[in-house]
């Protein structure tokens, strides 16, 4: 999820936008299960940065992207203080928040696969490390929380960011065009998960 800032700065602000609002959605679901601001400030970290660090550990990159730029952490304090502050018109824009966490997770798919791919990693393992910055600090938060984790639920969820990671690799390998490959591969993801949502498309059998 973290990346070091590199010469797409739309990307690495994008990408500070996602983490703050993974870590304000963490920090209303904490609120939301009377979790004390210890507790709030915990699940919204782990909620923005777990998936990235998940994702980081597992191929071997140290330290882990979050360590190495202190605006994450600066972000996920922001994202903390607007859920307390205000609290109750965030929670009006919710359907705003869908918005944006589903750009966010676009995004990290992204990202979490141009992380794996400079490791030289094999493309599918790549795709599942895409996943695991998008969806992990969501399923982490859900643990900590006592709830069942999303991905887990019959919604599509994680399948968007899997067809999002193929749509990237393909456009990337074929065309060679770096930014129009995120840009298309972030809007399957977003079609995806609003048409999930709109239309109760799940991938239940029976």
């Amino acid at each position: 999820m973290q990346l070091k800032r590199h010469n797409l700065d739309w990307i690495y602000f994008l990408d500070l936008f996602g983490t703050l609002v993974f870590a304000i959605s963490g920090v209303l679901t904490s609120i939301e299960k009377k979790f004390d601001l210890v507790g709030s400030i915990v699940i919204g970290f782990v909620t923005a940065i777990g998936g990235g660090t998940l994702r980081d550990i597992l191929i071997g990159k140290f330290p882990v992207g979050w360590l190495i730029d202190r605006n994450y952490m600066l972000v996920i304090i922001v994202g903390c203080l607007l859920s307390y502050l205000f609290r109750s018109r965030i929670l009006k824009w919710r359907k705003s928040m869908f918005i944006f966490d589903t750009i966010g997770i676009g995004l990290f798919t992204i990202l979490g696969i141009k992380t794996s791919l400079s490791f030289g990693l094999s493309v599918e393992v790549c795709l599942i490390m895409g996943v695991v910055s998008a969806v992990f600090g969501g399923v982490i938060r859900d643990v900590l929380t006592n709830e069942i984790p999303l991905i887990f639920r019959k919604e599509i969820y994680a399948t968007a960011c899997l067809a999002g990671g193929v749509v990237y690799l393909l456009l990337v390998r074929t065309t060679g065009i770096e930014d129009l490959g995120i840009v298309i591969s972030m809007l399957v993801v977003m079609i995806i998960r609003y048409f999930a949502v709109k239309r109760g498309w799940t991938l239940q059998l029976g």
